[in-house]
Formats: C-alpha cells, sequence, structure tokens
C-alpha cells in the first residue's frame, strides 16, 4: 500500500514538473524577465557571497598559519578574536596588493602611452620608406605613400581628445549616469557588509543551512547536498587559489627575465602578463600580444627577442609551473577546459571563463563517480570492453 502511494507521489511530481517546464518554455520571456528582475534585485547579496568567497581564502590561510598553533588555539581570547582579527588582515592584505600594483603601475602607464604616441609618430616614416623598400609595384607604391601622407597623428590625437572631452563632457551632465554611479556604489556597500556578516558568522551560518537542508530533504539525499556543496566549495577554492598563484609566478617570471635582459616596459609587462594570466588557456597569449606590440614601437629586434623569451617561460610554465601549481586540482581533462572556456567566454565573457572551469569540473566529477557507481551496480568491468 505504501509503495503504491509512493508511486502516485512520483508520478503527481514529474506530471507536475513537466507541466512547469512546458509552461515556461512557452513563456520564455516572462521567464526571462522575471529572472532579470531577480537578479537585479539579488545582485547585491550575489555580490557579497562572490566576494566573501574570494576574501575567505587570504582569510582561511591567516588563521591556519597565526592561530592554529596547539600553544594558542585554546585560548578563550584567541579564539574570541581571531575570526575579526583574520578578516581585517586578510582584507588589509587585498588593499594593499591592489594599491601596490596601482601605484607601481598607473604612473608607468601614463609614461608608456605617452612614450607610446611619439614612438607611433616617429615609425611611421620608418615603416613607410621599408613597406617601399620592399615593394616594387608602382601602384602599391603610390597607395602607400598616399596613406602615409594623408595620416597625420597629431590631428588623431586633437580628434580623441576632443572625444573624451565631450563624452567626458555628456556623462558630468547626463543624469541617468550619475543614477546609475550612485545605484552601483549603493549595491557595492551593500554587497560588501553582507560578505562581511558571511564570514564572521561562517560556521553559525553552516549549520543553519544543514539544519534547513535536513528538516526538508531525507537524510540520505541531505549528505548527497551536503557532498555537492563541499565538492563545489573545494574545486572553486583551489582553482581560485591556484590561478591567483600562477599568475603572480608568472608575472613575477616576466618581469625578471625582461629587467635582466633589459628590454623596455619590463614591470608594466610583468603585471599585465600576470593579470592577463587569470585567464585560463589564452590569458598569457593576450597579453603576448599587446606586450610584443609596445616593445615593437621601440625596437623591432627587441620584440622578436621577446617572442621568444615568451615562448621559453611559457613551455617552463606549461610543463613545471602550472602542474606543480595548479596540477590537477580542477580534475579536468585539457580538452574539457578548452570547450568550458569557449562556452563562458561565449555566454559572459571572462567571469563566463573564470566559472566555468570548476563549475565544468565539478560536473565532469559528478558524471564519473554516477558511470562508476552506474557499471559497479550492473556488474559490468569495463577493461573487459577497453
Amino acid at each position: 500500500m505504501n509503495s503504491d502511494k509512493r508511486i502516485i507521489e512520483k508520478i503527481i511530481f514529474v506530471v507536475f514538473i513537466t507541466a512547469v517546464i512546458f509552461t515556461c518554455f512557452q513563456n520564455l520571456d516572462t521567464v526571462f524577465k522575471y529572472i532579470s528582475v531577480i537578479l537585479s534585485i539579488g545582485f547585491p547579496f550575489i555580490l557579497g557571497g562572490a566576494i566573501a568567497f574570494l576574501v575567505n581564502i587570504p582569510m582561511s590561510f591567516i588563521e591556519r598559519i597565526f592561530f592554529e598553533n596547539k600553544y594558542i588555539k585554546n585560548n578563550r581570547t584567541v579564539r574570541s578574536i581571531k575570526r575579526p582579527l583574520s578578516l581585517v588582515l586578510a582584507l588589509a592584505a587585498i588593499i594593499a596588493v591592489v594599491i601596490g600594483v596601482f601605484t607601481v603601475v598607473i604612473p608607468q602607464l601614463t609614461v608608456t602611452v605617452k612614450e607610446l604616441g611619439t614612438t607611433i609618430y616617429r615609425f611611421l616614416p620608418i615603416a613607410e620608406k621599408k613597406i617601399l623598400a620592399i615593394v616594387n609595384n608602382d601602384w602599391f607604391r603610390t597607395q602607400i605613400e598616399d596613406i602615409f601622407a594623408e595620416f597625420n597623428w597629431n590631428s588623431v590625437t586633437d580628434h580623441l581628445g576632443a572625444f573624451f572631452k565631450s563624452s567626458s563632457d555628456m556623462i558630468t551632465s547626463t543624469v541617468g549616469v550619475v543614477s546609475n554611479i550612485f545605484s552601483a556604489t549603493v549595491n557595492t556597500v551593500i554587497a560588501f557588509i553582507f560578505s562581511v556578516y558571511i564570514l564572521l558568522q561562517r560556521e553559525k551560518l553552516g549549520r543553519q543551512s544543514k539544519k534547513l537542508i535536513l528538516s526538508i530533504f531525507s537524510e540520505k539525499n541531505s549528505q548527497k547536498i551536503f557532498y555537492l556543496g563541499e565538492l563545489v566549495y573545494k574545486t572553486f577554492n583551489k582553482f581560485v587559489t591556484g590561478q591567483c598563484l600562477e599568475a603572480v609566478i608568472l608575472g613575477t617570471l616576466f618581469f625578471v627575465v625582461l629587467s635582466i635582459a633589459r628590454m623596455p616596459y619590463a614591470l608594466l609587462i610583468g603585471v599585465l602578463i600576470g593579470f592577463t594570466a587569470l585567464i585560463p588557456l589564452v590569458g598569457a597569449f593576450i597579453g603576448c600580444a599587446v606586450s610584443a606590440f609596445l616593445i615593437l614601437m621601440v625596437s623591432p629586434v627587441k620584440a622578436v627577442i621577446f617572442l621568444v623569451i615568451f615562448i621559453i617561460i611559457q613551455q617552463l610554465e606549461g610543463n613545471l609551473i602550472y602542474p606543480h601549481v595548479v596540477g590537477n586540482s580542477v580534475g579536468l581533462p585539457s580538452m574539457w577546459v578548452l570547450v568550458a572556456v569557449t562556452l563562458g567566454g561565449s555566454l559572459f565573457g571572462v567571469v563566463g571563463m573564470l566559472v566555468f572551469i570548476p563549475m565544468s569540473s565539478v560536473l565532469y566529477t559528478l558524471l564519473r563517480e554516477w558511470s562508476q557507481k552506474r557499471l559497479k551496480s550492473r556488474g559490468i568491468k569495463v577493461d573487459n570492453y577497453i
């Protein structure tokens, strides 16, 4: 009797879910509209959760290093101050890194942009002569001469300056933009405060969440949810930590090598490649392209040397640094990493690239475990077919 009741309940549940899905597909515009409204309302809290996740990485590290000592961890005073003090130290470290980067990079970037404008202005006549020396076709030579004759770098800079000036005037006089800036500021403040609450009450929120899940689902299903949450957290944590550490090592390595080789813009290129290396697979190559262009304006020979240096360091990074620093932390084969980066970038840009890799790793792990259990339950030995 009870089994029949369970079957009927499952049938009703499947019919209900099917009807909901069918209705959603019939009214996709309305569904997306409500989803957009919900996301806009919940954006500060989603952002706060993301901030809490990122800050929790250095905060947990500080707690382990300074407050897990066996001589002090049982001290009542230490237990009461370790969380807020670790949070303050983590935020101070993050702010110090950001300020340090901007303090070093912005002045260097300003000087570089000015030098780049002068270099391009000087480089154009040289490029014209070299192209004309290579090309013997009279018609083509005439076209090249006309292009360079009509090109006026000062005019370009004047037009750019006028554009940015008019854009600036328009922005400052637009009420809508001011409103958006105010809204973004408010959302950021709310998100930051929300993240602080999450970090300070991490264990309490964890206990409350587990109680809620256990009260809704069966104990067996609750354990599956707990396992999924732990898997997601560990995968994202390892991925973010590994990517950041690998980016720092790579940027520092480029700065040191380029400084030794007396290449121009060594510091700027080191920081640029370090930041772009946060984007998996393609990030470092984006930084390489921009850096090679900067050096090309100074010296084509040095640009070629830089490309050789980049290839060598990239091989060192791919075969030695990345496997040891990031390793198989995400547990995802290279082919699926490429698929995840492509899909994530197409749908959500750079953020999608960063999120889709650990998310795909979670799905890959779950699918692998499910297939192994399924084969074991059916008594199938894979080795007999491979």
